[in-house]
């Protein structure tokens, strides 16, 4: 199949689109698939990183919204559908779309270009007229798309399509294996790839107040396109523990499977946390994120917090409350997600 994916990344919408789709893209061109990324040139965008054709819409600078998610985009959903359908390859078999911003509006002008349409959302909160959706929250129900779908589009639901890296699976069994008696010694810290709002600065002043182990070793994962970098940098330089950022790093399972305890963001990296059964603290940084975080919560799958100042109650007493928290979290996802979803191309 010739596939295209129509997705984005900025400062304001973070990685995690383009990272899923990556994702997926490398596993369909396994399989010998051509594929293709169609990506506008917004600010923290992950262009160069997609070692795919990547066909470029232009930045728009003066562009404003009263809707969030089309300030994300950068354009009405009209014009992107407008420049997505000069871009396009022709005989496109597939086109992915991963954008909270675009509907069915967009979708429809978009159909006489390619033979079937797939979705990948998280809200469940607008109308597609799609081929395939696959929504990796848990707790997503059939009921959520019922109205918001075709009755022929097939619909891949929950943590069980959760689209991780191969990387992942592979340190599963080890990354379980070793709590089996919990040790607080590695404490992770990601806030996610831009974090633009700076959650991790207000991490690491907590910590710094924080009475943990002596001995504790703290790391620091960010990405390069994060505005916030050096500011994190000096932070760290002033932390009375053994600290190290890392940056822009392609062994985030490794790093995660070695962890004790993260504190996250509760986003997409969520599922890869839940797959290594890496006992996490989180918070919610985005609207989009309350669903999953609170069912996680509820199923005691991850220790979510409404301040990050609550920190501290949770690293006093960690090994109270790692174990359950690993063994329901590994629960949530086996990180096999793309491959399941494959099967249902």
């Amino acid at each position: 199949m010739k596939v295209v994916f129509r997705v984005d990344a900025s400062l304001q919408m973070g990685t995690g689109h383009v990272m899923r789709c990556l994702t997926l893209a490398n596993e369909l061109k396994q399989k010998n698939h051509e594929i293709v990324f169609i990506c506008r040139e917004l600010t923290g965008n992950l262009i160069l990183l997609i070692k795919y054709p990547v066909l470029i819409l232009p930045k728009n600078d003066d562009f404003q919204s009263d809707g969030l998610y089309l300030n994300w985009l950068g354009a009405t959903q009209e014009k992107d559908a407008e420049q997505t359908i000069k871009a396009i390859p022709k005989n496109a078999d597939l086109l992915i779309v991963d954008s909270y911003a675009l509907d069915e509006i967009w979708h429809k002008q978009l159909r006489p270009y390619t033979k079937k349409i797939m979705v990948i959302d998280d809200l469940a909160d607008r109308k597609h007229s799609c081929d395939i959706l696959l929504d990796q929250s848990f707790g997503r129900q059939q009921e959520d798309y019922r109205l918001l779908v075709p009755k022929s589009c097939e619909l891949l639901l929950g943590s069980q399509y959760a689209l991780l890296r191969p990387e992942f699976s592979e340190w599963r069994q080890y990354s379980i294996g070793r709590r089996k008696d919990p040790v607080f010694k590695e404490l992770l810290v990601n806030m996610g790839g831009a974090d633009t709002d700076n959650f991790t600065e207000q991490v690491l002043k907590e910590l710094k107040e924080c009475d943990l182990p002596s001995d504790i070793k703290i790391t620091v994962v960010m990405g390069e396109t994060a505005p916030h970098l050096e500011s994190v940098r000096n932070s760290v330089d002033t932390l009375p523990y053994k600290t190290e950022i890392k940056v822009g790093i392609d062994n985030m399972a490794e790093i995660m499977a070695n962890a004790d305890i993260a504190i996250g963001a509760a986003g997409s990296t969520t599922w890869e946390r839940c797959c290594l059964g890496l006992p996490t603290i989180q918070v919610i940084i985005a609207k989009n994120q309350e669903f999953s975080a609170k069912v996680l919560a509820n199923h005691n799958a991850v220790k979510l917090l409404a301040e990050i100042k609550e920190v501290a109650n949770l690293l006093n007493t960690p090994t109270e409350w790692m174990s359950g928290v690993s063994t329901s979290a590994a629960k949530i996802c086996d990180g096999m997600g793309v491959y399941k979803a494959l099967i249902k191309f």
